[in-house]
């Protein structure tokens, strides 16, 4: 397999050329042995093309869809998901007024400015539970309240509302909620705000939700067939075979694929970017973590919550019984007096 993408990189390198020149650099070996067993073994699977990189990754995914440098890229995938033309103007900071901590959680973040003015933010998620619709919903509240105050600071006392754009949030799943495998054969959910009467009115707000895991698991074995699944495939399968399908079906991946191989040239950067990559999942591992012991906690508390009820169920058994045994007492009583 590594074979066949060397037939298209060149530049790709053989396994114990690799581990030669990691042992050869005390720089190099110490950073290597700071990697995770798995790390290491994917490291070194991309370097010598036994395995294709994992797109998804934040340094893969901003070295090849760096809006900055290589705009066309990411023009041409958002060109696909909302289906329309587009040209990105700037990028935009990540600034916004998100809980600080809950970078921790994203693989990728990047929010640009298109040329008609409307923003649109791509994230990329691995924890799917942590981002669910309310989480999409606060995000791109997040969004349109940066475009208003950037609207109406500019405009000053001729701003008016129809200047402000829609806003887009792209969310990529890695691993998707259990709400989107209730339709495994949709690979690419838009949402848009609309009146049940049929009024037209423009909300501005825009979700398009893409769930990776359902694309793999439908099309694992099928033949690419259109631009979207190129690019799904592009994000999340790193199987030498579908690269080739990829590259030789779609030829404009090659050249994204060309730079991360180039990249493998200077393995002191690469091997960093796995490092800090590492560091990043173990950061993301303890907040999932931390997630997990809070749901236990509330699981906990529910069950306990349910056998006060059962108990409270109980007593008020015992109460009707004993207001029965009373009313007949009452009775008796009665029949006595009379």
């Amino acid at each position: 397999m590594a074979d066949e993408l060397k037939h298209y990189f060149p530049m790709i390198r053989e396994r114990k050329e690799l581990l030669l020149e990691i042992q050869r650099k005390e720089s190099l070996k110490n950073l290597y042995e700071k990697l995770s067993r798995e790390m290491k073994e994917e490291f070194i699977n991309f370097c010598t093309g036994a395995r294709g990189a994992k797109i998804l990754r934040d340094s893969f995914f901003k070295e090849v869809m760096n809006p900055e440098y290589s705009p066309e890229h990411l023009e041409e995938f958002l060109s696909i998901v909302l289906k329309r033309r587009v040209k990105i103007v700037r990028v935009l900071p990540n600034d916004s007024t998100r809980i600080a901590d809950e970078t921790s959680l994203l693989i990728t973040d990047i929010i640009v400015e298109l040329e008609d003015g409307t923003l649109a933010n791509v994230e990329i998620q691995k924890i799917g539970y942590a981002f669910p619709g309310q989480r999409s919903a606060c995000y791109s509240s997040d969004m349109l309240l940066r475009q208003y105050k950037r609207v109406r600071t500019k405009k000053g006392k001729h701003f008016a509302y129809n200047q402000i754009k829609n806003v887009y949030l792209i969310v990529i799943y890695e691993n998707s909620p259990s709400e989107f495998h209730k339709f495994p054969n949709i690979f690419c959910h838009h949402s848009r705000q609309v009146f049940d009467s049929g009024l037209q009115l423009d909300l501005l707000q825009e979700f398009i939700m893409i769930p990776l895991d359902i694309y793999r698991k439908r099309k694992d074995n099928k033949p690419i067939e259109t631009t979207t699944e190129a690019w799904l495939a592009f994000l999340s399968d790193d199987r030498p075979e579908r690269i080739t399908e990829l590259i030789t079906k779609y030829p404009q991946f090659k050249s994204m694929y060309d730079t991360l191989y180039q990249m493998c040239l200077n393995v002191e950067r690469v091997m960093e970017m796995f490092f800090s990559e590492e560091l990043r999942i173990l950061d993301r591992n303890t907040v999932q973590y931390m997630i997990e012991e809070q749901q236990k906690e509330i699981e906990e508390q529910q069950k306990e919550i349910e056998e006060q009820q059962k108990e409270i169920e109980e007593q008020q058994k015992e109460i009707e019984e004993q207001k029965k045994e009373i009313e007949a007492l009452k009775k008796q009583l009665q029949m006595l007096q009379k």
